[in-house]
């Protein structure tokens, strides 16, 4: 899987996918991640790749000229996403949309943005990985990067992992323990050293269903609520 990263701060991006789970996936192929200079594609001296904006008002824009010229010359995979809080929320449905792609390419936007013509003539769509506001949009780059990459067959150890981690089933994921089985006299929960596999996936579920009610219910609320068989699963375990 391709996904291209096209940036005025390509260091920054670049030695974040060194690290962990994307290190590794890039050096063993199934990753290709490529990071581009917007500056490589301006023409003076001073590289530059911002202008005032026109009508007058605070802040610099991203130029349109270093943009096109650096995609157009790479070609990138499609769709190029434009990083906005004008976009679509990235959530974990989207992301596993985006890992079954062959790949796909982001904009990072800086100052006030990038001008118009960018994200009418040359993306495809927008991005956002939530409601506020940052100085750029590398660190939703690497956001993204994260939440998809860690998503493609062969990156993580074990590709099941991914199926019950929280939001996977509009659910928040259920509690985990390791050793000590006793720490501090906080033991962990007998079920887990049963032996019993079915009852510890029962369980398991079920605390994933009590700690979405009781956290984000708005999740269960989107699922439409809890099932007849959900609602048993719950007084099975006294929840």
């Amino acid at each position: 899987m391709r996904v291209d990263v096209f940036t005025i701060f390509p260091d920054m991006v670049e030695a974040f996918a060194r690290q962990s789970l994307l290190g590794k996936a890039r050096e063993s192929g199934v990753l290709d991640v490529r990071v581009h200079d917007l500056r490589s594609g301006t023409t003076d001296p001073h590289r530059s790749v911002d202008d005032a904006p026109f009508g007058g008002g605070a802040g610099m824009v991203l130029m349109p000229e270093p943009v096109f010229t650096v995609v157009e010359r790479v070609d990138p995979p499609r769709p190029l996403l434009y990083l906005s809080p004008a976009g679509r929320r990235l959530d974990q449905a989207y992301a596993r949309e985006l890992a079954a792609s062959e790949g796909f390419s982001l904009l990072c936007g800086r100052y006030e943005g990038v001008d118009e013509r960018v994200r009418e003539h040359l993306v495809d769509d927008e991005l956002s990985i939530g409601d506020y506001v940052l100085g750029g949009g590398e660190v939703a780059a690497m956001v993204v990067l994260e939440a998809v990459g860690r998503l493609v067959p062969g990156v993580m150890g074990n590709d099941s992992s991914a199926d019950e981690e929280s939001f996977s089933d509009g659910l928040l994921e259920y509690p985990h323990y390791t050793r000590p089985a006793d720490l501090r006299g906080w033991a962990v929960p007998d079920v887990l050293r049963s032996g019993d596999h079915g009852k510890v996936d029962r369980w398991r579920r079920a605390q994933a269903l009590e700690r979405t009610r009781r956290r984000r219910p708005d999740l269960l609320e989107a699922r439409g609520g809890l099932t007849d068989e959900e609602e048993r699963l719950l007084a099975e375990f006294d929840l």
